[in-house]
Order: structure tokens, then C-alpha cells, then sequence
């Protein structure tokens, strides 16, 4: 965007945004269509700076819990419309994503995923492996149990949706106070007043917390416990491939997590290292391209020794089960949130955003979101089936 979007801190809103990504552009972006006035988006550095960043967002629908595929699907939904609204070119690419299961139990439990998700809508299918070959000429069968495909699925740019959203905000008169850090949260009572940022105090009468893997200082500042803590994943890309890579589903090994799919004029690679220590370093590290390579060895043979020239590090904002944490505080119900969304932060943040809004304007939501407040974790609440989906 250009920088005469971005206006001076104003002394007073009715609602400030903490967090400059998809889920605060996106929330921004459905208050202001509701007609909420006087809102000021804050990030501390450039919009999408954060885990939004990433150069290509997986979106899907294919989970294991009812929640999460209301959130992907209805999610799917938006970007296939996003050219119309709120107005951007995504590049959304709907390839498809294709899991690959090497032990019968996977298979066991994904035919359960898909049963259900098929009961949603979501057009996801048991395949077996010489379909997955053909649907993805890079996978061995050699060892393959099953796979799951659903066609609806695919990845589009979290850049374009980030400036997408907030174009539209800015339209709208929203305040993208960029370049802005939070110093900390003004409460009397059960009401949140204010918040101090590098650049002066906002008077306030609502928070909303979309600080990814920053919420837990957020919330520390409010009095919230906000479980989040912030891992680093990292990702690389192939040199140009030629003859042409053919279009390829977003293709990921269970057992291993390994994730590869098309980029341009190339390949993306991606592994969750097991090993990942928490913090915010963001440093990317050629290093654990060795535990990529090892897990294509035997997985997609041909891709253990191409060529990669370089790579990217972002922030998971992980939660203790994996789930996002959606809701308002019940100790400041003036406090709302959505965070921790432990990698699915962007396929679900069109919903969100919906859900957010009906939450501010004190409206049902068209799911319930209960399940996911923060609170769960002090009533000891069943951790909810999604921690095992990559």
C-alpha cells in the first residue's frame, strides 16, 4: 500500500487492532463493512510482517474437527470471491491437497476425517496410491497405504490478502498505524480504556488481540492468559525447473510432516522440525533442509537433490492442542481475540474475521466458537482432535 494510507496515531477510538497480518486486516476489514467507525489497526512494523509473510498460504478444509472445517470451508469460500470482495487479485490456485499415509492407522483415521468432512460439503476423497501417483508424478508408491484428496483445497498469497484487506479498510476509513508498538493496556474494572503505543495513548473502549505469536505479551499486558508460544518453521525454494514442474497438488507426507508444492517457476519445500526450539528468532537455516531431503528420499525420490536458492523462517503461533484461541475474555469482556492458530491462521482468516465482528457487534455467529475460547484451558476442557493434522 502506499504510505498515504497510513495516517498519524489518533488520541481516541472505539476500537483498536493489535496486529497488522491477515487476521487483523481481515477483522479490521469486516468491522468497518458492518459500519464500525473509529477503528485503528496498530502493527509494530509493516503490514504482514509477521507469519503473514510467507510467501504461499496453504487454504483447506480437510480437518478432523467439525469447527475447523466450518472455519476452512466457509474461509474457501471467501477467497474464491475475493476478487469481488473486498476487491484483489490472490492468486489463489485451487490444485488441491493430497496427504499421503504410509501406516493403516493414518489411513483409519483420515477415512473417519473424510466421512465427516463429506458431511460438511467438503468434496474430500480415499484415494489409493497409484491415483496419488498420477494426481502427483513426484510421489513414490513404494510403501504408500492410502492417500486423501480434496480438489476444493489449494494455496494463494498471504501478501495480496493482507493488502487486499486493508485497501478495503482504508477505504472505510480504518487507521493503519504501521511502524506502532504497544507499550502496554489501560483497564479500569471489567473495562478496557486505553492503549500506549510508541507513538502515544489511544482512548479506547475495545481490544481486539491479533498479535499471532506476540498475543501472550498482549494478553499478559490486560491481565488475559493467552497460551501462545511462538516456534519457528521454515521453508525453501528450488532453483527454476525445466522442463516445466507440472501442476502439483499442495502435496505433504503425513509421518514426516514434508510438504512440497508448485511456486512459480519451481518447487516449495517444507518440513515442521520435531526439534524446533520455542522463541521469535526468525533467522532461515539451509540446515534443516537435511531433514526435508531425508523425509524425500523416501517419499518423492526426485526432489531429495534438487537444487534449492533459498528460503524463508516465519513464526508458528502454537497453542497446548493446536487449536486457535477465538473469543472475548470473560474477566474484561471488552478484551476480544484471535490468536494461537498453530499454522492455520491464514485458511481460516476470512471467517474469523466474521466471527470476530458478530462478536464485537454482540451478534450469533453463523458457528459456535465457544469451544475455542481461551478459558478451556483452566476447566479443563477435552483437548479437541486437530493437534494431529499438520
Amino acid at each position: 500500500m502506499s504510505s498515504s494510507a497510513h495516517r498519524a496515531v489518533p488520541s481516541s477510538a472505539h476500537v483498536v487492532i493489535i496486529g497488522g497480518g491477515v487476521m487483523g486486516t481481515s477483522i479490521a476489514f469486516h468491522l468497518a463493512e458492518a459500519g464500525v467507525r473509529d477503528i485503528v489497526l496498530v502493527e509494530r512494523g509493516d503490514l504482514g510482517c509477521g507469519s503473514s509473510g510467507k510467501p504461499i498460504g496453504g487454504v483447506r478444509a480437510q480437518f478432523s474437527d467439525p469447527l475447523n472445517i466450518e472455519l476452512g470451508s466457509r474461509s474457501l469460500r471467501a477467497y474464491g470471491d475475493f476478487p469481488h470482495r473486498p476487491g484483489a487479485d490472490i492468486r489463489l490456485d485451487t490444485v488441491g491437497y493430497l496427504f499421503l499415509l504410509d501406516d493403516e492407522e493414518q489411513a483409519t483415521a483420515f477415512e473417519a476425517g473424510v466421512a465427516l468432512q463429506n458431511g460438511l460439503g467438503v468434496p474430500s476423497r480415499m484415494i489409493g496410491a497409484d491415483e496419488a501417483h498420477r494426481l502427483c508424478p513426484y510421489v513414490s508408491t513404494d510403501g504408500l497405504v492410502a492417500a486423501v484428496h480434496s480438489p476444493t483445497d489449494g494455496h494463494a498469497r498471504p501478501g495480496l490478502v493482507v493488502q487486499g484487506y486493508a485497501r478495503a479498510a482504508a477505504r472505510a476509513g480504518v487507521v493503519l498505524a504501521t511502524h506502532t508498538t504497544v507499550t502496554g493496556l489501560d483497564t479500569a474494572g471489567e473495562r478496557v480504556t486505553g492503549v500506549h503505543t510508541s507513538h502515544g495513548r489511544i482512548a479506547c473502549t475495545a481490544v481486539i488481540c491479533a498479535a499471532g505469536a506476540w498475543s501472550a505479551r498482549i494478553g499478559a499486558m490486560a491481565g488475559v492468559d493467552l497460551p501462545v508460544r511462538p516456534v519457528r518453521r521454515q521453508l525453501a525454494f528450488t532453483e527454476p525447473l525445466a522442463p516445466p514442474v507440472p501442476r502439483i497438488p499442495f502435496t505433504i507426507d503425513f509421518s514426516s510432516s514434508a510438504y512440497f508444492h508448485n511456486s512459480d517457476d519451481g518447487l516449495l519445500f517444507g518440513l515442521a522440525d520435531p526439534g524446533q526450539e520455542d522463541g521469535f528468532d526468525t533467522t532461515w537455516t539451509p540446515q534443516w533442509l537435511e531433514l526435508f531431503r531425508a523425509a524425500a528420499r523416501r517419499r518423492a525420490p526426485a526432489l531429495a537433490d534438487m537444487r534449492t536458492v533459498g528460503g524463508w523462517a516465519g513464526l508458528y503461533e502454537v497453542t497446548p492442542d493446536h487449536n486457535a484461541l477465538i473469543g472475548r475474555s470473560g474477566a474484561l469482556p471488552d478484551f476480544l481475540y484471535a490468536t494461537g492458530f498453530s499454522g492455520h491462521g491464514f485458511l481460516q482468516a476470512p471467517a474469523v474475521g466474521e466471527v470476530v465482528r458478530d462478536l464485537y457487534l454482540d451478534r450469533e455467529p453463523f458457528t459456535d466458537i465457544s469451544p475455542l475460547s481461551a478459558d478451556r484451558f483452566h476447566h479443563g476442557a477435552e483437548a479437541r482432535p486437530e493437534a494431529h493434522v499438520v
